[in-house]
């Protein structure tokens, strides 16, 4: 039998429970398999600051704040720095310029990396159509938005596994992390969202980071879920770019 795989960081398993006593739960559940966790914005009045604090100095675990902050720069400005104090890993925001400045000013002087947001993974182009977007292809979009977002000062940007690759090619992508949501193992059920890969796939296409949350905490056996992912991150297929 083969070992099972020690936790990588390039899994970022989102804790899309439902509060603070369910994360610490599956933390537990998946213990040392995982070292890298997303917080979003629907577990914030759940305790989600409170659960991030702790797996950050009590366990040691790796945070991404998935807050996806956009309001006016001096706000923005604000938020971020009042969130640089709990020493997190990642902090999403809007991939607008300006959102984008205002963030890495708030950051100024911590560790933590500003993502920008480029376009929704659960997002396609009828609901862009719906929004007012201007009209194109969503991958040339998201490039774009990635392009403006880098050349703002964000330290990396959050975009489908299939637009990974696209980025890439960037001249101002050099030295950026790519993080893709929209992380599906073959064969799982896709949810709410549209433009998705698999971990392989996401890895060998660009990404520095995928996160998986579904199919992992929903799964029967969490911790083999994962452990299942992170064999697929060390397979061949993984570790064959494809970035063309």
């Amino acid at each position: 039998m083969s070992a099972t795989p020690l936790a990588d960081d390039r899994l970022i398993v989102a804790m899309d429970v439902p509060n603070a006593l369910d994360g610490l739960k599956l933390a537990e559940t998946l213990g040392d398999a995982v070292s890298f966790y997303k917080i979003g914005l629907g577990m914030l009045t759940g305790g989600g600051l409170a659960l991030a604090n702790e797996l950050k100095q009590e366990h040691g675990k790796r945070i991404f704040l998935d807050m996806k902050l956009f309001d006016i720069g001096a706000t923005v400005e604000n938020a971020v720095r009042g969130l640089a104090q709990f020493d997190l890993d990642f902090l999403t925001v809007h991939g607008d310029p300006y959102v984008v400045r205002a963030a890495k000013e708030g950051a100024a002087g911590k560790e933590m990396k500003i993502l920008a947001v480029t376009i929704l993974t659960s997002l396609d182009r009828a609901d862009l159509d719906s929004a007012l977007i201007k009209p194109g292809e969503i991958r040339d979009l998201v490039q774009e938005r990635a392009g403006n977002a880098f050349a703002a000062g964000a330290d990396g940007v959050i975009a489908s596994p299939q637009e990974a690759a696209l980025i890439r090619t960037l001249p101002e992508a050099e030295g950026k992390l790519i993080v893709t949501p929209g992380v599906r193992p073959a064969g799982a059920d896709l949810g709410d969202q549209k433009r998705v890969a698999t971990p392989a796939t996401a890895i060998a296409d660009g990404a520095d980071h995928i996160v998986v949350g579904r199919p992992i905490w929903k799964a029967e056996d969490p911790r083999k879920a994962a452990e299942a992912i992170l064999s697929e991150l060390h397979s061949p297929q993984a570790n064959q770019p494809n970035r063309g």
